[in-house]
C-alpha cells in the first residue's frame, strides 16, 4: 500500500481538528472512530474482510504503513475473526497522538505547545495546509448535496464522521440539520464502513458485552461466557482512558 494517498484515520482526524482552537472535536468518540477507521483502511487494502459482525484477516501481508500493520498483526494473532465492537471498544491509548504526530511529520499540522490553567502542559494542533482539509470536506459536501453515491473511501469516511458525532461539528445549528441527516444516510453506501460505524455507535451505547447467541449457557459454559463478556481477550481493546492523552492533547 503506497503512501501517496491519505488514510481514512488521517482524514477523519483532519476533519475533527477545529481550525480556530487547534483541538479535536468529540475526543472520546474520536478515539473509537480512529480504531474503526483502521479496520476500513485495512479492508480497502484487501487485508481483512467482514464475517458477519466480525472481522477476519484474509491477507496477513503488511501494508507498509506501520500503524496499520500493528493493527493487522494484532488481528492476525487472534487466530479467529474478532467482533468489531470488541476490537473498536478496546484500549487504543496513544492512537490519536500517533496520528497527530504523523500528520505533523508530514507537514499537514503544526504542534503549538501551551499550558492549561497556567500549569498543565498542553499541545494544540493547527492545520498548516488548509487545502487538504478543504478537499476532504468538499468530498463530503459533494456526496451530501448531489445525492450521487460516493466512492467507498468517502462513504466510509462519512459513516465514521457520523458515528463519532462530527455531524454537529461539520454542519452546526438548525441550518445544518438536513446535512447531518444526509451524512447519516451515507452509511449505507459502504458495507465495511457501515459495519464499523455501527460498531462505534454500539460501543458508545454500551452494547458490547454480549455476543449474539441463543439461550444463555448454564454451569461451566455460563461462567466462561460471563468471563468473556467482562474481560476482553488479549489484544482486543476496551474503552480508552483519557489520562495521559488529556495531558498531551488539549480537548
Amino acid at each position: 500500500m503506497g503512501r501517496s494517498r491519505r488514510t481514512i484515520p488521517e482524514e477523519l482526524l483532519l476533519l475533527a481538528l477545529d481550525p480556530a482552537t487547534g483541538t479535536t472535536a468529540q475526543p472520546q468518540s474520536l478515539d473509537l472512530g480512529l480504531a474503526g477507521a483502521q479496520l476500513v483502511e485495512l479492508a480497502l487494502a484487501g487485508r481483512i474482510a467482514p464475517d458477519g459482525d466480525r472481522i477476519a484477516v484474509v491477507v496477513p501481508r503488511p501494508t507498509g504503513d506501520p500503524t496499520l500493520d500493528c493493527a493487522l498483526e494484532l488481528l492476525r494473532r487472534r487466530g479467529a475473526p474478532v467482533r468489531a465492537v470488541h476490537w473498536i471498544g478496546g484500549p487504543r491509548l496513544g492512537l490519536r497522538q500517533v496520528y497527530l504526530s504523523h500528520l505533523e511529520r508530514c507537514g499537514m499540522v503544526a504542534a503549538v505547545p501551551g499550558q492549561m490553567c497556567g500549569v498543565l502542559p498542553t499541545t494544540r494542533y493547527q492545520a498548516t495546509d488548509t487545502a487538504i482539509s478543504r478537499e476532504i470536506r468538499n468530498r463530503l459536501d459533494s456526496a451530501i448535496r448531489t445525492g450521487v453515491p460516493p466512492d467507498p473511501r468517502t462513504a466510509a469516511l462519512a459513516a465514521l464522521a457520523h458515528a463519532v458525532g462530527l455531524g454537529k461539528h461539520l454542519y452546526p445549528g438548525n441550518e445544518g440539520r438536513s446535512s447531518r441527516s444526509r451524512l447519516r444516510d451515507l452509511i449505507r453506501h459502504d458495507p465495511m464502513g457501515g459495519l464499523v460505524a455501527h460498531a462505534v455507535m454500539d460501543v458508545q451505547n454500551g452494547a458490547v458485552a454480549q455476543p449474539r447467541r441463543g439461550p444463555a449457557a448454564t454451569g461451566r459454559q455460563g461462567a466462561a461466557t460471563a468471563r468473556s463478556a467482562a474481560e476482553p481477550a488479549r489484544g482486543v481493546p476496551m474503552q480508552p482512558h483519557r489520562g495521559s492523552m488529556a495531558r498531551a492533547v488539549a480537548h
